[in-house]
This record gives C-alpha cells, structure tokens and sequence, in this order.
C-alpha cells in the first residue's frame, strides 16, 4: 500500500482527466485502470453553475480528486486556485502547478517553492509538479510537502523518462512519496520508472490520447504493477563487461 499524508492507496497509478472525448469514455478509462487518486484542473470547471460534466461523475466513481492549480502563474494565484478548491471540493489535497511559460509549460521552480511554503502552513497537502530538480525536491520536502512530483519529460509529450539520471538521485534521497509526472508516454516507461523505485507514477494523454483508452489505461495498470513487482524483487547490477551466465566448467575435466 502506498500512504500519502494519512491516505492510502492500493494503486500507484494516478490518472488526470484532460484529452478524453467524452466524459464517459474518461469514467471508463479511469475505472479500468484501477486509479484511485484523480487529477483535474479547477480552470475546468464550471464555477458558476456547477454543470461541467467531469466533477459530477467524478464524485459518483469514488476515486480521491487531486485538484491541480494549472493555468497560475505564479504563487499568488495557486494559493487562490488551491483555496478556492478547498472551499468547493471541501479537500485539502492540491496538487500545485505553476507554469508561465505557455510554450513549453515549464514549471517554475522560485514561485512553487513559495507557494507550497504558504499553503503547507495553511494545512494543504500538498503535491508540487517541479522539474527533476534533486535540490528543489528536497527543499519542497523541508517546507512540508506531502510527495514530490519530478517531470519525466515535458507535459504532454510523451517522450517518457528524459530526466532519468535525475529521477534517480530525487529517489534515492527522498523521504516522502515521489510520483513521477508528465512526459509518460507507453506502459513501459511507466514500468520503467516503478522499477526505480519511483512510488508512483501519474499519466494522462498516453491513455486519453490513444485509439482505445480503456484498454491502455488497463495496460498502464499493468505496467506500473510489474516495475513496482520488480523493483521489489531486485534488478540485476548492470556491469560494463561480459559475465558468464555458465561459469561452472569443472564437467570439461570429466
């Protein structure tokens, strides 16, 4: 089971909700897939009459909403999108974004530092989308983070695990759950970044954006259970020269 905060979760895969279709075919995908903590972006919803059709079925399914501050800028207006969460969604769950930059949606480092400082003081759990930034998950961890969010690659490109050299040093030295997020584009990768030790991992377009949905969102349920079954059981050393797979030659005597 992985614990977050004082929640449990017996799937370490998380889903978000933006790309689908139709509202349905995400209901199906994200059940399928056995999710039980879901992202979505307050900019999404539909604040003054309360019709949206993602919230409604959300709240039917029973899976944990994760409300994300995507579309802030900087920190004044996560803390505002992370309040006005609290008070309609009444969670104290955020996941915290905040990207300037419309082009490559980078998240920037300085103001989600500053805003996961005043929103850990409020009582947020808070779980910030960063860079794979060793020093910057660490801090976030010092000001009271729940968990850590490092980028595999940019959001939405499906490129998979680019920062892999510094997903590894923010695994080794965490001390709070690290759900690897964006740029997770197949199962594999996904398997990949479970097996190195990652505790979870959280994908959206690989499944929304994909000509079956619902079968990919039960591949990636799959997947994420074979790298967490076999960064458990222990990966091989990877050596830079041969090594016998038959070393006992003794019978060449007989």
């Amino acid at each position: 089971m992985l614990k977050i905060a004082d929640h449990q979760f017996s799937s370490r895969l998380f889903t978000g909700t933006g790309k689908f279709s139709t509202s349905a075919l995400m209901l199906e995908a994200i059940t399928c897939s056995g999710s039980e903590l879901v992202t979505m972006a307050m900019k999404r919803l539909d604040l003054k009459t309360g019709s949206d059709d993602i919230l409604a079925p959300l709240l039917s399914s029973g899976v944990k909403l994760l409300p994300n501050t995507s579309g802030a800028r900087n920190a004044k207006e996560a803390v505002f999108a992370a309040e006005l969460a609290r008070e309609i969604l009444d969670t104290n769950w955020i996941k915290l974004e905040i990207h300037p930059d419309p082009k490559y949606l980078m998240p920037d480092p300085i103001e989600t530092l500053e805003a996961a400082k005043i929103l850990c003081d409020k009582g947020f759990v808070v779980l910030p989308y960063v860079h794979a930034d060793p020093v910057l998950c660490r801090r976030l961890e010092e000001v009271g983070c729940a968990g850590v969010m490092p980028l595999g690659s940019p959001i939405g490109s499906n490129q998979g695990l680019v920062t892999e050299t510094f997903l590894k040093m923010i695994i080794e030295q965490a001390r709070v759950p690290v759900i690897v997020d964006a740029g997770i584009g197949a199962p594999s990768q996904a398997t990949r970044a479970m097996e190195l030790g990652a505790d979870a991992v959280l994908v959206n377009t690989a499944i929304a954006s994909s000509r079956d949905p619902v079968a990919m969102g039960r591949c990636f349920a799959a997947a994420v259970q074979t790298g967490r079954d076999a960064y458990l059981a222990g990966l091989g050393h990877v050596l830079s020269v041969a090594s016998e797979t038959s070393p006992l030659t003794g019978f060449l005597n007989d």
